[in-house]
């Protein structure tokens, strides 16, 4: 009886660590954005393609967002905008955006401006961040 109790909890702290991992957002590329309107393309690789959902958080400086495209294995795009002004500073991430689910994404363009001071913050950068 003890055996089956500490296999069915042992069971129990597998599944979750394996959901749990997961669950974790993951960086899918780091891009460094001009004082100027900017445009990046970031392609995704292997796994990175079986993400449900994405975000883009800024590591430094502050940066407008003005719009998102996917771009789809079979040739479609998915333009995207951002919600409310679409300003994300240091530290924050945008709204997530989600993955068409029948589609596999090839690749992610941003277009976006870095937004301050050139001398104190250089440029504004960010990191693409997805998760299955």
């Amino acid at each position: 009886m003890i055996r089956q109790i500490l296999f069915i909890v042992s069971l129990f702290f597998i599944t979750s660590n394996v959901t749990s991992q997961n669950d974790e957002w993951k960086i899918l590329g780091t891009k460094d954005v001009t004082f100027k309107q900017d445009e990046d393309i970031i392609n995704l690789r292997g796994d990175e393609k079986n993400i449900k959902k994405f975000k883009i958080k800024c590591t430094q400086g502050t940066l407008k967002l003005k719009k998102i495209v996917v771009y789809y294995k079979d040739n479609t795009e998915d333009e995207k905008k951002p919600n409310g002004t679409g300003l994300i500073s240091k530290g924050m991430s945008s709204f997530t955006f989600l993955i068409n689910k029948d589609k596999t994404p090839n690749k992610i363009g941003l277009i976006y401006e870095a937004i301050g001071n050139m001398v104190i913050t250089k440029r504004a950068k960010i990191q693409l961040l997805g998760r299955e």
